[in-house]
């Protein structure tokens, strides 16, 4: 695969209890070499490294951040785990800025050993009070095929109409020519409160494939912020009940575990 790809993709989230609540739009997002993220803007005119631009990254979007590398701190989130030999190639999904302005509910580490082959994924979960926590699962070698099931008990507050208690299942088609993402969230009893699922298709990332973005969703990173708070109206119109806000754990990533199959 390319050191950096453009997925076309739908999202889909849908509430199911106490009451149905479902909506879908599309969206792009970026498949990125964190070590080759400088090369990467150096071959376009419309993408930027840490600077300005139409499309950009930066790093304080990500990881610590507060601007520093980020193969390092995915680098000792992978050792606190013992997973250091999924550290040879990292891959970043995730929406880029536009005009300077991101917000990624999620974002998620491919994490490869030296034979290229998926080790782990780390998923990077942020709140609209700017808060953010990471759930780091190792890949087995006998969950090496697609789709890999992953599962993590909650731990970081993320939308004020769910509670914090509850427990995440991960199923993943791993990025290649499609990428697939769903994530079903179980309340404390089990029930299933949340489906939310992101699906796309790959181009290579290039400045034609930029244009065609920005000509479809010229202010698609505006969109998922205004989205969310719209979605919120209808949730709250609906009588869904509010819970507060909770401190982020102290800890930065927290770990889950393979699914049994």
């Amino acid at each position: 695969m390319s050191d950096a790809s453009l997925y076309w993709c739908r999202i889909m989230h849908e509430r199911l209890l106490p009451f149905r609540h479902k909506f879908q739009y599309r969206v792009f997002s970026l498949l990125l070499d964190i070590d080759r993220l400088p090369a990467i803007a150096g071959a376009s005119r419309l993408f930027r490294y840490n600077r300005f631009g139409l499309f950009s990254f930066y790093d304080r979007d990500h990881g610590p951040r507060d601007g520093s590398a980020l193969r390092p701190w995915v680098e000792a989130a992978l050792a606190r785990q013992g997973l250091q030999s999924a550290a040879a190639r990292i891959r970043l999904f995730c929406f880029p800025r536009m005009f300077g302005y991101v917000f990624n509910p999620l974002s998620i580490f491919f994490c490869y050993d030296a034979e290229d082959c998926l080790r782990a994924v780390l998923y990077e979960v942020k709140n609209t009070f700017g808060d953010q926590h990471g759930y780091l699962i190792e890949v087995p070698a006998r969950d090496r095929r697609d789709p890999i099931e992953q599962q993590a008990v909650k731990r970081f507050h993320v939308s004020p109409f769910l509670p914090l208690n509850g427990s995440y299942r991960f199923r993943l088609l791993a990025p290649g020519e499609k990428i697939a993402v769903q994530i079903r969230q179980h309340g404390p009893g089990g029930a299933l409160q949340l489906i939310a699922t992101q699906t796309g298709r790959r181009e290579d990332l290039a400045d034609h494939t930029l244009v065609k973005a920005f000509i479809r969703h010229p202010l698609m990173t505006v969109k998922v912020m205004a989205s969310i708070h719209w979605e919120a109206l209808h949730l709250w119109r609906k009588g869904a009940a509010f819970f507060g806000w909770t401190a982020p754990p102290p800890e930065a990533v927290s770990a889950g575990e393979a699914k049994e199959q």
